[in-house]
């Protein structure tokens, strides 16, 4: 069922599978103090922190089963001092795929 909430982008060297599972959106409430919708008003209000973009690309990327060293040098690499025009969308198509899904016309 993961690959319904599993977003593929290019991300700094590569592209990579996102997924804001179950665990990691738990994370990023630990980290945030903001439930998934919060977060989700917030990105949509462009209210956001660069630290919840880079969390969201970071989570995702351990979600989708990277281990979470790999995960944090890739933010420190790509994410970090990076205009937040470049790291919204991605973080934004993240987290909406783990809000509405991908239909499965777009899995196959």
């Amino acid at each position: 069922m993961l690959e319904r909430i599993t977003h593929r982008a290019f991300f700094g060297d590569a592209n990579y599978p996102f997924a804001l599972s179950d665990g990691m959106l738990a994370e990023l409430k630990q980290i945030t103090g903001k439930g998934a919708s919060a977060v989700y008003v917030q990105l949509a209000n462009l209210t956001y922190t660069a630290a919840t973009l880079r969390e969201i690309i970071r989570l995702g990327l351990i979600g989708a089963g990277m281990s979470p060293k790999e995960a944090k040098r890739l933010v420190e690499a790509y994410a970090v001092n990076t205009p937040l025009g470049e790291l919204f969308p991605l973080a934004f198509e993240i987290l909406s795929v783990r809000w509405d899904g991908i239909p499965a016309e777009a899995r196959a």
